[in-house]
């Protein structure tokens, strides 16, 4: 049998109550610029969506491709390699670095000449050696974004040049972003504005402008119109912005952005630090709220009848919820 009892929403609210930062009780501005075509705004952690609008609309997305492009090489490629460029690579058509074949460079010059120039001709050599084609680095893309979650999107080349086989949505998009900028060396790449050894400067002018951005992907071409990936930290909380067909796409994201650094904050619902109700757990949970709704979190604490008697025996079962939803549970331990 089991005895349950659950944590009131008073009790849990007060203990948040001090984590909630001034901005999360300030309202949104009204758009100023023109919306997106498509648009979503992803806290990193949780990938808890905190915005969406024709979130689910397969769209092209041009060069924000490579944000795929690069994860898939870094998680799965040595950046110490020597890449000999193949002749594939030269002249790719698009934005370049201007690679020649029979030129080496390694894997990380490459995934920077990819990600601060957009080089076309860097997503085609790395391609190559990843998979040895185009076709099975497409096949390893379409894998990996489906892992992600991002069901609704379809890859056939590693650089996003116009093909109507080719698109995403910006709910698909902003999860595989969220989980690249979970990468240090991905991190370390896309918040670079200026990679010496090579003389690239980054495209991506949001890392001058918007306080906070660190990452991570421009995109255009006539079919997708301009598409901007935005990554950006504030006050604790990491976000992803995705717009994509966005005539004002710095300005849209950057109002974007702020809106839900203002409306949301990350509270602390489980700390493995703390005993809960005198029992012990393993995993820490932090999840973006606004003011509203950090008010009706409940916890609630299921214990097994009779108790265990040793240490590190489970004894029952946490949840949290919001409202009535379930966001998270993990069990209690004996001390």
């Amino acid at each position: 049998m089991r005895n349950k009892f659950t944590v009131l929403t008073c009790a849990l609210a007060m203990l948040l109550a001090p984590l909630i930062p001034v901005s999360a009780r300030e309202t949104a501005p009204a758009a100023a610029f023109t919306p997106a075509q498509a648009e979503c705004v992803v806290e990193i952690t949780s990938k808890r969506v905190l915005h969406a609008a024709g979130a689910e609309t397969n769209l092209p997305m041009a060069s924000t491709t490579k944000i795929l492009t690069a994860i898939l090489v870094i998680d799965d490629c040595n950046l110490e390699d020597t890449v000999t460029i193949p002749k594939e690579a030269e002249g790719v058509e698009g934005s370049s670095v201007y690679l020649k074949a029979g030129e080496n460079y390694t894997v990380e010059e490459l995934l920077y000449g990819l990600m601060l120039r957009s080089g076309n001709d860097c997503a085609v050599a790395l391609a190559l050696h990843h998979s040895g084609s185009i076709e099975a680095f497409a096949q390893s893309m379409n894998e990996k974004a489906a892992s992600l979650g991002a069901s609704d999107s379809r890859f056939v080349n590693p650089h996003g040049l116009p093909d109507k086989r080719h698109f995403t949505t910006a709910r698909d998009l902003s999860f595989i972003a969220a989980y690249a900028m979970e990468n240090e060396t991905f991190r370390t790449i896309v918040s670079c504005k200026y990679y010496a050894p090579r003389g690239w400067a980054n495209k991506n002018k949001m890392l001058k402008t918007y306080e906070g951005a660190n990452g991570v992907k421009t995109g255009f071409t006539t079919s997708a119109g301009r598409c901007l990936v935005t990554s950006a930290e504030r006050g604790g909380m990491k976000l992803v912005s995705v717009v994509l067909d966005c005539p004002e796409m710095y300005e849209r994201t950057a109002e974007l952005l702020d809106g839900a650094f203002a409306a949301y904050s990350m509270h602390t619902l489980c700390d493995p630090a703390e005993k809960v109700e005198g029992y012990a757990v393993r995993y820490g949970f932090s999840y973006p709220l606004t003011e509203e709704e950090a008010a009706n979190i409940t916890r609630e604490v299921e214990l097994y009848e009779p108790l265990p008697q040793n240490a590190g025996e489970i004894a029952g079962e946490m949840k949290i919820y919001l409202e009535k939803q379930l966001l998270f549970s993990q069990n209690l331990f004996m001390i």
